[in-house]
């Protein structure tokens, strides 16, 4: 990989974790120690990270969970109508995994007057926002906190998942393609998406389209367990095209 996609492949993955070590950047991008920190020190120079002793941080890391502010803030218009459009498939008493993420954030700000709710979610802002409806039923699991997507994440935070079936599932993804499927800019969620995929009878995808046809880092795949893909008016009608044949309802918010 040549030096500058890395190191926006770097950026993109602290961002998304809020740090990362040396060590594990060293062995992700199959590079020495030496060239990680060098890398490193020019994206600190760039203004974009934090370094530390044996890695770096984005650089208003704490103020994620002090505000409980979200990191992605881009394209909200589209991801509230993609919200309130999968908020119609949502009925009080419906068993449902909400995902983390900004657009999860706003379909969750949409069914807060939903009542009996059986929720899982990895969302820690979620918790707190659908818990205070006292009819709902939330499961939260343990693991690794990542600060920028306020969520629980790591290979600890699959295990409420197993022997654990609902109705519907409501993910998110860095990218989607048809080719690669769910990418995401590391691997540290791969094994909790696919925990929640096999938990789930029904798959709703809610992706902005500006997140189409992108691919990161790490590939999950999945493309043929995708029920329904929710985007915005923005999505390639070619890529909707493409997305039925495989199986996939597109609905455009």
């Amino acid at each position: 990989m040549y030096q500058d996609l890395r190191r926006e492949k770097i950026l993109e993955l602290i961002k998304e974790n809020g740090s990362c070590s040396v060590q594990t950047l060293s062995k992700m991008f199959e590079v020495s120690q030496p060239t990680i920190r060098k890398d490193l020190e020019a994206l600190e120079l760039a203004g974009s990270i934090k370094r530390q002793h044996g890695g770096a941080f984005v650089n208003n890391y704490s103020s994620f969970a002090a505000d409980l502010q979200l990191s992605h803030k881009d394209h909200m218009e589209e991801k509230h109508r993609i919200g309130l459009r999968a908020s119609q498939f949502i009925e009080s008493g419906d068993s449902i995994i909400l995902d983390s993420g900004s657009t999860i954030t706003e379909l969750a700000k949409c069914i807060s007057d939903k009542k009996d709710l059986n929720i899982v979610t990895n969302a820690i802002n979620i918790t707190l926002l659908l818990g205070k409806e006292p009819s709902n039923k939330i499961l939260i699991p343990g693991g690794e906190f990542k600060a920028p997507t306020l969520s629980i994440t790591g290979d600890r935070a699959t295990s409420i998942f197993e022997n654990l079936y609902v109705n519907k599932l409501f993910l998110a993804a860095g990218g989607f393609s048809l080719e690669a499927g769910l990418t995401y800019p590391g691997f540290s969620d791969i094994a909790l998406k696919r925990a929640m995929i096999n938990s789930a009878k029904t798959i709703y995808l809610l992706c902005d389209s500006s997140k189409l046809k992108k691919i990161l880092f790490a590939s999950l795949g999945c493309q043929e367990k995708i029920n329904y893909l929710i985007t915005d008016s923005g999505v390639d009608p070619e890529f909707v095209t493409q997305a039925e044949k495989l199986g996939i309802q597109v609905v455009i918010s």
